[in-house]
């Protein structure tokens, strides 16, 4: 029985020179890859953290867009440029003004008088609620008898009659008004939020309310909205004049501090009372 013979084969595997080689290649390979990946990604990450700072600086913009444009006709102030103030409304409505008993008395103090309209028929936020007050043709610091923040023409809100023939008894606390509304209006300033302040300090904006009285000092203190932010507000409007802009500049950093976002915002200011 012969015995047969298989050809040995031949094994052989790499070499420390080819797998060094190899090494090299992957290597420079891979640096260029990465140089060629680093300008989008830096970019990405640097958009997707602009458009973050971004987001928090139109809500802040938003927030205080808000509240001027619903503040009381001459109420906005800015007793320095890192501060701005001024007096919230819920809503307006006229009073009766045709010397009837039910009508506001500008002649002797006043406890109460009838809304020509409804007021379950206005939406729930906006209805006049005890504590609530009322503001009568605020004309600002140039007529001090008509300040609001001098609560010269204000009266709070002590109850709502039974509406009757489509309007609304308002009682009020005991007041003569020094001026009628040439159009016999009035605003209503919610009894929570009496003055409103934003301030900038230390680097955060602050959105401060006092709800017991009208005096505004700019506290730097209240919810805080932003922060490492720098702030500029500017009121065009002297005293009494009816059409003012408010100018808000508004620049926010992230926490390296580079590239700053900055938003610049113009709102009209409507101050006919």
């Amino acid at each position: 029985m012969s015995r047969q013979h298989f050809p040995k084969t031949c094994q052989r595997g790499f070499t420390l020179v080819e797998m060094v080689m190899v090494m090299v290649i992957l290597g420079v390979v891979s640096a260029m890859v990465a140089v060629a990946l680093r300008g989008p990604v830096e970019a990405y990450f640097a958009a997707a953290r602009r458009a973050a700072l971004t987001d928090v600086a139109d809500t802040v913009m938003r927030r205080l867009e808000r509240d001027v444009r619903k503040a009381l006709p001459n109420s906005v102030r800015t007793p320095s440029s890192q501060c701005l103030e001024l007096i919230p409304t819920k809503t307006g409505g006229r009073y009766r003004a045709d010397g009837s008993a039910t009508a506001l008395n500008f002649n002797a103090a006043s406890t109460g008088f009838n809304m020509l309209g409804p007021n379950s028929a206005l939406p729930a936020d906006q209805r006049i609620a005890t504590g609530d007050v009322i503001v009568v043709y605020n004309l600002g610091p140039a007529v001090p008898e008509a300040d609001a923040y001098l609560e010269a023409n204000t009266a709070a809100v002590t109850g709502l009659g039974a509406e009757a023939g489509n309007e609304t008894p308002i009682a009020i606390a005991s007041t003569r008004f020094p001026l009628a509304s040439g159009s016999n209006r009035f605003h209503v300033v919610p009894g929570a939020e009496r003055v409103v302040s934003y301030v900038c300090s230390g680097g955060a904006l602050y959105r401060t309310v006092n709800s017991s009285n009208f005096a505004g000092s700019c506290p730097s203190s209240g919810a805080k909205l932003a922060d490492r932010v720098v702030c500029t507000f500017d009121y065009s409007g002297d005293d009494l004049t009816r059409n003012a802009l408010v100018r808000m500049l508004l620049q926010i950093t992230d926490g390296s501090g580079t590239e700053p976002v900055q938003l610049q915002q113009e709102v009209h200011v409507n101050n006919t009372p």
